[in-house]
Formats: structure tokens, sequence, C-alpha cells
């Protein structure tokens, strides 16, 4: 990976995770300083994160995170209703090994066991190992590319509502759900399950920041 590379995903990971948050401004000798590369290394981590709609680059005044509205997560959440569901429909047909789901079972579990000990910063990084490893499996490399940076934007409102919202019990006993049905060759119960997940959650997270009054994020 090169060095541009790495500091794309340094400052993409502080944007998923709040720790850069919306509206965060800084010019570009100063994250070039911060990040300890040179000018034209963060101007290419930067271009490319302007590309995917995390930053704006403004002239003369560097970078700035672009802010969410709810009503463009409730246009991601509908893409990925429309998606997600069929990627493990068609994974399920193709009857997976063991081996195959391996990282499947193991972000699941690690969901449970995070779950259990109420460590919600755990349990969202495995939810969304779950989510990334199911489209890496699908082996299609546009659409990995595509829904990865939609998939990136959910986790941003999944942060910021982690901890305003009951454990979440139920959306790890649906994924526990949605492994089974691919492990047993059940494309159409793989599809309902996802599609039912993916509806319910979609609707609990939207009704949060609508509740909290919060708009953008």
């Amino acid at each position: 990976m090169s060095r541009a590379a790495e500091v794309y995903e340094e400052l993409k990971t502080g944007i998923r995770l709040g720790d850069l948050p919306p509206g965060y401004q800084a010019p570009e000798p100063e994250l070039a300083k911060k990040y300890g590369v040179s000018r034209s290394t963060i101007r290419e981590a930067l271009v490319r994160l302007e590309g995917e709609g995390f930053i704006e680059l403004i002239p003369r005044r560097g970078a700035r995170v672009l802010p969410l509205a709810v009503e463009d997560l409730e246009e991601i959440y509908q893409i990925l209703s429309f998606i997600e569901p069929n990627i493990a429909r068609v994974l399920a047909q193709r009857n997976p090994s063991a081996e195959d789901l391996a990282p499947l079972e193991k972000a699941v579990v690690d969901m449970e066991e995070a779950l259990a000990t109420g460590d919600l910063a755990a349990w969202a990084q495995a939810d969304d190992e779950f989510h990334m490893t199911l489209l890496k499996l699908l082996d299609n490399g546009r659409l990995q590319r595509f829904l990865s940076e939609l998939l990136d934007q959910a986790h941003r409102a999944r942060m910021v509502t982690l901890r305003m919202r009951e454990l979440p019990a139920q959306s790890t006993q649906e994924q526990r759900q949605i492994l089974e049905a691919i492990k047993s060759g059940d494309g159409t119960e793989s599809f309902r399950v996802f599609s039912a997940h993916r509806e319910r959650a979609s609707l609990e997270l939207v009704e949060i920041l609508r509740k909290t009054g919060i708009r953008q994020f």
C-alpha cells in the first residue's frame, strides 16, 4: 500500500468513527504535517476522499468534512436494502464451504461476544465486518467498490446513534439468522431475513435521528 493510500485510510477511518466530525476543516499543509507526508501525497488522498463524497476541497482553505443529512441516509439504506439481500441470496445458492464462510462466522461471533459484554464499539466494528465480508465473498470488484462507499457512510450514522438505542440484540440475532440461511443454501430465506433486517434497522436508525433532532452528522 502506498503512503497516499495509507493516509486515505487513516482519514476515512477518522471520518467514519467521528474523530473528524462534519464541518472539520484544515488546510492541506496542516494535514500534510499532521500525517507526516508531502503535499502531493496528502493531495492524492484528499482527492480520493472528495471523489467518494467524504470531503470537499476548498481553494486556499483546504479540506472540509462533509456532513450527511438524514435524507442522504434514507437514500443509502434504500440502495443497500435492494442490493444486500440479493448478495446473500446469490451466496446461499452457491453453497459456500465452511472455510469460505469462516470470516462471516467470526464477524457474527464477535458481535455476539461484544453484545454479551456491552462493548458497543466492538459490536459496531464486528457489524461492519459482517457487511464488508458479505460483499467480498461475492467477488465482484465493481459492486464492492460501489457498496463500500455506501457502507462507510452508513457506518457514520451507526456510530452517532450507537449509544442512543437499546443494545443491538435483535440486529445480532438477525445477522446470525442470515448466516445460518446462507450456510444451509437457502437463497429465498437468506433474501427474506436480510430484507426484513435492513428495513427494520434503517427505520429504527432514521427514527432515532429524527427524534433527537439530528439533521446532519
